[in-house]
């Protein structure tokens, strides 16, 4: 185990992150465990210190820390890996940002070529994750800031959405596991984190059929009846998109009784305390071993 040298004053000043924030990450996620002093106090190692760069890093490019830290826990190389150069996180940093000027600039020739060259320099979690989910959540976040119209959104969203579905169709599956569908809840288009969720699910071997932004709800039961999974999972970024995605669950639950329903994203974070005990056996999770938990229960 290493030795403990930074009190929480000394990470603060080092990496530029609040006390009260580094406090309420270590609570809420437990992707550390500081050492305590002998009076109680928190004491952070060299690898500590470096996780929090890795995470910090990821929220400097638009995700959020429940992302960042769902990044760093399920991906075997950033875990064996956290002391990544500076080197290597330029180099990927400039990658993401000629892609995200050649999808500004509607050179989709100079977007797939830099896409290629990212799927030839890293694996595929890496090159998914950190080039092209950096880039979605950044051309997401640039369009809700009014910086770019609507048009550069979707012809950006469209290439890289595109480039991760066939990869997830190479996905080798397993027809002795159960089938699921995911799909964002209504009135969703962030498909990010569900992107992200259906990668993992077709890792496990899951046969799953991916629908992205929400789509009528007369329309999912329709799919339903006709796919007849195991399990749905919806994706759920917005607060006001909490209600109804609540309401559907609720008349999926009166039509297909026996379905395994689970939900994630953002929004979860608003939810009441009413609410948060009615669908507690709804709520996926935002870290992987979350995800590995709510499958096995």
């Amino acid at each position: 185990m290493q030795e403990g040298k930074y009190n929480i004053k000394a990470v603060s000043k080092l990496l530029g992150i609040q006390p009260g924030t580094l406090r309420a990450w270590e609570r809420r996620y437990h992707f550390i465990e500081p050492i305590r002093n002998d009076s109680g106090h928190r004491l952070y190692t060299e690898k500590h210190l470096q996780i929090l760069k890795w995470l910090i890093n990821k929220t400097d490019q638009g995700f959020t820390i429940s992302q960042a830290v769902s990044l760093l826990e399920g991906s075997e190389r950033i875990a064996e890996d956290v002391h990544e150069t500076k080197q290597n996180n330029e180099q990927t940093l400039k990658l993401a940002n000629e892609l995200l000027d050649a999808l500004l600039s509607f050179n989709e020739n100079k977007a797939q070529l830099i896409i290629s060259q990212a799927f030839s320099m890293y694996s595929i979690e890496q090159t998914v994750v950190e080039v092209l989910g950096g880039i979605l959540v950044k051309i997401g976040n640039k369009w809700e800031k009014g910086e770019i119209t609507s048009a550069h959104e979707h012809f950006a969203s469209s290439i890289i959405k595109a480039r991760i579905s066939s990869i997830m169709h190479t996905i080798p599956t397993s027809g002795l596991l159960p089938k699921a569908l995911t799909v964002c809840a209504p009135g969703e288009k962030h498909e990010f984190g569900l992107l992200i969720f259906t990668i993992f699910l077709k890792r496990k071997g899951y046969e799953t059929v991916y629908l992205g932004e929400s789509i009528a709800n007369e329309d999912l039961f329709t799919v339903l009846n006709i796919i007849k999974p195991s399990y749905l999972f919806m994706s759920c970024s917005l607060s006001e998109n909490l209600p109804g995605t609540l309401k559907l669950i609720d008349e999926l639950w009166q039509e297909f009784p026996d379905l395994k329903i689970g939900l994630g994203g953002e929004a979860l974070n608003h939810l009441s305390d009413d609410d948060r005990n009615k669908f507690k056996h709804v709520f996926i999770g935002g870290l992987q071993s979350d995800w590995d938990k709510w499958l096995k229960f």
